[in-house]
């Protein structure tokens, strides 16, 4: 399963929106070079109330393309970086992937999917239905949340737009993602 980098975005301090760069730096065991959400335990506000010496699941946010297309064709103008991912990208159903993939970035950077993005409020203060549209349910009544996945990085390495994303799925049995 190969895809793309669409775009890359980081940001120093806790905004919502991220700013599109040329390139971005993934540290092992820390996640975005100069990105407020870098590092080894939790750096989210909310889970930094809960547990400041949690583990940080969260260093690599990644967001697929596609649903900026499906959200634009539903009349809400956002963009890449608006949601405040770090990685855009492009061709891989990454909902889809179970717990454990490793994306491999570029010439030598790696992620490993640890689970989805949970939307919140933000989101809808960033724009009014929004949330609404980043969720929806299965065929069971299910929730899905559309608004990404989140991950580590195992190896570092720069990230740049056009780079080709090699996705390995780990071994069988597949553990399907939740919220982290």
């Amino acid at each position: 399963m190969t895809g793309q980098v669409v775009a890359v975005h980081r940001s120093s301090s806790h905004h919502f929106s991220k700013e599109t760069e040329d390139a971005i730096t993934l540290v092992e065991g820390l996640g975005v070079e100069g990105d407020a959400h870098a590092g080894r335990t939790v750096k989210h506000r909310s889970r930094v109330a809960r547990d400041p010496s949690a583990p940080n699941l969260r260093q690599v946010h990644l967001l697929q393309a596609e649903l900026f297309d499906e959200l634009v064709a539903r009349d809400h103008a956002v963009f890449p970086g608006d949601l405040g991912e770090n990685i855009t990208t492009r061709g891989i159903d990454l909902l889809a992937l179970p717990a454990g993939s490793v994306l491999h970035l570029g010439a030598t950077a790696q992620v490993e999917v640890t689970g989805l993005r949970n939307p919140c409020s933000q989101i809808d203060r960033f724009q009014p239905g929004l949330m609404a549209a980043v969720l929806a349910r299965d065929a069971q009544g299910q929730l899905v949340r559309k608004a990404g996945v989140m991950a580590v990085v195992r190896r570092g390495g720069i990230v740049r737009p056009q780079d080709a994303i090699v996705v390995h799925l780990p071994a069988k049995p597949h553990k399907v993602l939740e919220p982290v």
